[in-house]
């Protein structure tokens, strides 16, 4: 599969709508997991950030 420039903006596109559901729809919720985020030391966020990074490949694999 060629990758063109129209993909990758499209999966920005739905990238950047997924990340604003949350807020949009719980801005309270949100918040208050920002907040709690603030407080975790560097390398939890680091391994969140990991974790995600896997899942999005997982997923990515299984799509294509």
């Amino acid at each position: 599969m060629k990758m063109t420039f129209e993909l990758l903006l499209t999966a920005l596109a739905l990238a950047l709508i997924i990340e604003g559901l949350i807020p949009a729809l719980f801005p309270n919720k949100w918040r208050a997991y920002v907040l709690k985020l603030a407080q975790e030391t560097p390398q939890s966020i680091r391994s969140l950030g990991i974790t995600i990074i896997i899942i999005g490949i997982i997923l990515l694999w299984l799509a294509s």
